[in-house]
């Protein structure tokens, strides 16, 4: 009898046992699969953009849309909004607060002013290691210049919205205009300089627009490779493009006859980008510089005065190296660094919610929105309708903000939709793609740029004050283009030789150097 109840104890004990280690297996496996489940909570600091829906907002957090990208990607954001035009000082004031979210956006890349040396500080975390394993299809996207200006000492910090074509301006041409003079799209500085003198006979009143500071109207400084805000190697030093006095003086040379015959507006060194763009739309203009994205907006404007224009986009004059085009751009918009506090669990799943950024479903939705309110299905194809009315077309903007890692060069999904959109994307791609004008590039800054601020570029398109102010003389006769050497002298006494040292330096230690050549 004993025995008996030995063995039905022992069994009793064994299924105990058996239940205890399953009721423990059960627990782990549930818990693990409420971790999974469990929504990815982050803060993130992000600009405006300028959009005025976004600066409107009583609470991003609350907006639809963002309620819609949180349902899609399981996460719940924590987003705070810094104005475009408090961008610098916002950031520098989040800085030194300390209050920095889980991500940061910045406007350009790892070392730029907006950072305010937090990069170098250690306030954010290499992400090499991260991207490579867990967003595999960034990695493989993003162009090897753009994770340059996201880098620092040699470790990716940021995760970007890059550009896969860096070559974004174009000259347009009204193809009407160009039918009435009979001759062939200009191919030369010469053929472009006979196309205007062609408009002039037929009435154009601006055979081409030119505007203040020469910004998007610089084709002949780019058929001569001499874009003033550029830097490039001569010989073994870094110099300012328009050390090239030869080039120089060939492309003022062509300016001036510009000018002499009426062919640019003669207050053309007065004219703002208002005016510039209102003499466009007016039907006022034969040919000029803009981004090729701005082809469909052109189009519409224009017929709305010239019910028959047509607008195309051409390649831009070669000058004799058989360089042309314009600026290449920086290849990043936007990027995104991740706090070096967080665990390494919660940054994963951070890279992951970029990496989805990556997938058509993300494309659909950044694109047209939410099926059945902005956008139709019909056939397996997106009916979709762009919006007109202002405040839709900032709410469609608002939207598009929060599409964070992507090839910035189009839309392409949108812009399939539309023939002035297929005509866009095909020339940014066989023509536009071909030309533009590389430079050694330094990010930071250059800091002897502070120290003599008119010898440093006014922007990325825009060349030092002093520059724009010989060269705006010696096309009105001012001064005679002979004298550029001494032009060249002028910026080396006052401050250009400190700029070169530096600049040389930087460039043989190769620290903070982006260096894009010149497309054919």
């Amino acid at each position: 009898m004993k025995q008996i109840w030995g063995k039905v104890w022992l069994g009793v004990l064994a299924i105990s046992v058996i239940s205890g280690c399953s009721s423990e297996v059960t627990q782990k496996s549930s818990e693990e699969t409420a971790k999974v489940n469990e929504k990815l909570k982050f803060s993130m600091s992000i600009t405006t953009s300028g959009n005025k829906y976004a600066e409107k907002s009583a609470d991003v957090n609350k907006e639809k849309w963002v309620m819609k990208l949180e349902e899609l990607t399981k996460a719940d954001l924590d987003l705070r909004m810094i104005p475009l035009k408090d961008f610098d000082s916002k950031m520098s004031l989040m800085f030194s607060s300390n209050d920095i979210p889980d991500v940061v956006q910045n406007v350009g890349g790892a070392t730029t002013k907006g950072m305010a040396g937090s990069v170098e500080a250690g306030v954010f975390m290499p992400l090499d290691d991260l991207i490579k394993q867990y967003a595999p299809n960034i990695m493989k996207a993003v162009p090897k210049e753009a994770w340059q200006e996201t880098s620092f000492n040699g470790k990716i910090y940021g995760i970007p919205s890059w550009l896969s074509n860096p070559s974004r301006r174009a000259t347009f041409i009204r193809a009407d205009l160009l039918a009435q003079t009979g001759l062939p799209a200009p191919k030369t500085v010469d053929d472009f300089l006979n196309v205007m003198r062609a408009f002039k006979k037929i009435g154009v009143e601006n055979p081409y627009q030119l505007r203040e500071n020469f910004k998007y109207a610089d084709t002949i400084l780019g058929a001569y490779d001499v874009l003033p805000s550029q830097f490039e190697v001569q010989g073994d030093q870094v110099v300012p493009k328009f050390f090239d006095v030869d080039n120089m003086s060939k492309a003022l040379q062509a300016y001036k006859a510009m000018f002499d015959e009426g062919l640019i507006p003669k207050d053309f060194a007065s004219i703002s980008s208002t005016d510039y763009g209102k003499n466009i739309d007016a039907g006022k203009v034969g040919m000029w510089s803009a981004n090729a994205a701005g082809l469909s907006n052109y189009r519409n404007k224009v017929k709305t005065a010239v019910p028959n224009a047509q607008i195309d986009i051409i390649p831009s004059p070669r000058g004799p190296e058989n360089w042309g085009g314009h600026m290449l751009y920086s290849s990043i918009n936007t990027s995104y660094y991740l706090n070096s506090k967080l665990s390494k669990d919660k940054a994963i799943k951070i890279i992951q919610f970029f990496e989805w950024m990556t997938t058509p479903e993300a494309e659909k939705y950044f694109s047209f929105g939410i099926e059945g309110e902005t956008y139709t299905m019909e056939n397996g194809k997106v009916k979709f309708t762009p919006p007109t009315k202002p405040e839709e077309i900032d709410e469609d903007g608002f939207r598009g903000m929060f599409w964070f890692v992507h090839d910035a060069k189009y839309n392409k999904a949108r812009e399939e939709l539309t023939p002035e959109g297929r005509d866009m994307i095909q020339y940014l791609d066989t023509v536009v793609s071909k030309e533009g004008l590389g430079s050694v590039r330094f990010v930071p800054g250059l800091e002897s740029f502070s120290r003599y601020p008119d010898l440093a570029p006014l922007g990325d398109d825009v060349g030092p004050k002093q520059i724009i102010d010989h060269m705006i003389k010696m096309i009105y006769g001012k001064e005679p283009i002979s004298d550029w050497p001494k032009v060249i002298e002028e910026y080396k006494s006052k401050g250009g030789n400190e700029i070169l040292k530096e600049a040389n330096d930087r460039y043989k230690k190769g620290s903070g150097v982006i260096v894009s050549s010149n497309r054919k």
